[in-house]
């Protein structure tokens, strides 16, 4: 499933810009959906894109993507 794909299945749901390579799918916890993403893909974006160290990466992601809590619909990350 891909950012578009989202967009027009589920509207309400947010998105981590600049992630979208990272997208695993939707997952449903209890009533609430969220858009999942692949922790460790999301980490390796941060370092070729911004050219991050492995460190600066995960002190980023772990504060700046993990740390927002934007609301019921906000995404998951999935470590694996």
């Amino acid at each position: 499933m891909n950012r578009k794909e989202i967009a027009e299945n589920y509207p309400e749901l947010l998105v981590a810009d600049g992630f979208d390579k990272a997208i695993l799918g939707v997952s449903q916890q209890f009533n609430s959906l969220s858009v999942a993403y692949d922790r460790n893909k999301c980490i390796e974006i941060l370092m070729t894109r911004d050219n991050m160290t492995q460190l600066e990466a995960v002190e980023y992601f772990e504060y700046n993507v993990i740390g927002s809590y934007m609301g019921e619909h906000t995404p998951s990350f999935i470590e694996r």
